[in-house]
């Protein structure tokens, strides 16, 4: 079925060397399509954006934007056109140079959309909701500064998993189980399902090990009061939160998901082959 789009956002960042000219592409197409557009650029920081009343984002730009759109679209049902300018890319399929074609692709309906799970992530302080955040791939616990261990405390449910002693703790949507996690020796995980992962980093006890659990579970991690060093709470890598012993953080899965526009050329897994180099010889 042929989708009616009447306005897009175009989420940019400036900072690519050929933002700049795609940007110009992509609105004088759209208004041939008489769709309307509204830019937003950034180079440093991104700072949400007022949208209203869009059809669809185009992120413009790497993972790091296409994270950024997630989550100022965390509360709508509104798709994502991850257009890749950037390096290196697990989610952003489509390159500079087709995105004209796979947009008309969707547009007539011949391309559907991937739905990614997202996090609900809540910090409680003395029984108060201190701060609330979504995010796409990851939300790291960890010192602040120099690599220190600190103590967590984890539970499942009403469930107690036990104490961590460990540089941190990862807990992780299917779609970010290739970035941090995936560094630090978690598995790789279907985009699409819907499951959570925790992930101790370096964990002092080598019987802490990675676990998947279902989507409907809750996770919470307590900060506890003996630490060597300040905790910070990372959303996505791009957004910062100090911790205080006893802080309580709270995970669910959100209540929408993200909506990626699939690419006709390419998929998850070509991609993992791709970029991981699954090439079976000796460069492998």
């Amino acid at each position: 079925m042929r989708k009616v789009i009447k306005k897009a956002a175009i989420i940019v960042n400036m900072l690519k060397p050929e933002a700049s000219e795609l940007v110009k592409d992509i609105v004088a197409y759209l208004e041939t399509r008489s769709i309307a557009s509204a830019v937003f650029g950034y180079t440093g920081d991104p700072i949400k954006p007022e949208i209203d009343d869009i059809d669809i984002a185009f992120s413009l730009g790497g993972d790091g934007t296409v994270l950024f759109c997630a989550r100022i679209l965390a509360d709508s049902d509104v798709p994502v056109f991850a257009v890749n300018i950037g390096n290196f890319g697990f989610i952003t399929e489509v390159s500079k140079d087709e995105w004209r074609e796979t947009f008309e692709d969707y547009l007539e309906g011949r391309l559907g959309l991937s739905r990614r799970l997202m996090l609900e992530v809540e910090v409680e302080r003395k029984g108060k909701i201190v701060s609330k955040f979504a995010c796409l791939n990851d939300s790291v616990i960890s010192a602040y500064g120099i690599s220190k261990m600190i103590r967590l405390s984890v539970a499942l449910d009403d469930t107690p998993l036990g104490e961590y002693r460990a540089d941190g703790i990862i807990v992780s949507t299917p779609t970010g189980a290739t970035a941090y996690s995936a560094a630090a020796g978690g598995p790789l995980l279907d985009p699409e399902m819907d499951a959570i992962l925790i992930n101790p980093i370096c964990p002092f006890t080598l019987s802490n090990r990675p676990i998947v659990v279902q989507a409907d579970r809750e996770i919470s991690v307590i900060v506890e009061q003996e630490q060597r060093a300040r905790v910070i709470l990372t959303i996505d890598g791009q957004m910062v939160f100090p911790l205080n012993p006893m802080d309580r953080i709270i995970y669910r899965q959100a209540a929408k998901k993200a909506q990626i526009i699939r690419s006709g050329r390419r998929n998850f897994y070509e991609i993992l082959r791709s970029k991981l180099k699954w090439s079976g010889g000796p460069d492998a």
